[in-house]
């Protein structure tokens, strides 16, 4: 189950529930009891394995990657 962050309107409080994707948003601080909002962020990306940086770069032989046309 996925955790949302959500921020109250009143005291401004954050806090994370823990929701189904089912579920309705909650809307209630816990506190105060004044509406909450959902908080958007961006998700983290990873980037795992080989190609993804400059040193993982092939070498000019390997692959025919020069341009060149096939069967001319």
């Amino acid at each position: 189950m996925p955790i949302y962050e959500y921020q109250c309107l009143n005291c401004k409080l954050r806090f994370e529930v823990k929701q189904k994707f089912s579920d309705k948003p909650t809307t209630v601080c816990p506190v105060c009891h004044a509406i909450a909002r959902r908080l958007f962020s961006p998700v983290p990306i990873v980037f795992k394995g080989p190609g993804f940086y400059v040193t993982d770069s092939r070498g000019v032989d390997a692959g025919s990657s020069s341009g060149e046309m096939v069967g001319k």
